[in-house]
């Protein structure tokens, strides 16, 4: 029972690294290290927000990130129900892999669960914080897409392959940040 449980568990965990390889990192080591220069007013003007691009010939994960904090932030002062319940899940990834893994620990040395049952627990909690990290990316990426396009009304950067790869960071930065922190550590 124990090694079908842990079986289980590896193909959604695999699945969500190779996703998160795929659509986050790959794409940030593709346009992330694109040199780009916006216009500072301009994107003042289209977002009205506390957070100031940096000046100057950046990376474009760094516009990527900024833009995906604003999404997140205007995300949550449009829809707040939905942006708590995307932060919820995050929190959940977060917090239960470390904790399951706690407790797989200490019923291992209690005696009561084999290695095994332990892993597996470990694992299933991990999984599951997985499932959700990407389930619940859909209403993230909708708002970055709504962000992006006022980024493109706006036309804060001068090239539009700048502002291309900035968006595409800023849906890479989502897809990292997706999985639970567990997993980050193994794809660094």
């Amino acid at each position: 029972m124990w090694r079908l449980l842990l079986i289980l568990s590896i193909l959604p965990i695999v699945a969500a690294l190779i996703a998160r390889w795929w659509f986050g990192l790959r794409v940030l080591a593709k346009q992330g290290r694109r040199a780009c220069r916006c216009d500072p007013g301009r994107w003042q003007d289209a977002f009205d927000s506390a957070i100031i691009p940096p000046e100057g010939d950046v990376p474009a994960r760094e516009f990527g990130s900024n833009l995906r904090r604003i999404a997140l932030v205007l995300w949550a002062a449009r829809d707040p129900k939905s942006a708590k319940s995307r932060e919820g899940s995050r929190r959940f990834g977060l917090a239960v892999p470390p904790l399951s893994g706690l407790i797989a620990i200490f019923a291992f040395f209690v005696a009561k669960v084999p290695f095994t049952g332990a892993l597996a627990i470990f694992f299933a909690a991990t999984a599951i914080a997985a499932i959700i990290g990407l389930l619940t990316l859909a209403p993230e990426l909708r708002a970055i897409a709504h962000t992006a396009r006022h980024l493109r009304e706006s036309r804060t950067f001068r090239r539009s392959d700048d502002e291309e790869a900035v968006i595409d960071s800023a849906i890479a930065h989502a897809w990292t940040e997706a999985t639970p922190p567990v997993l980050r550590i193994l794809q660094r």
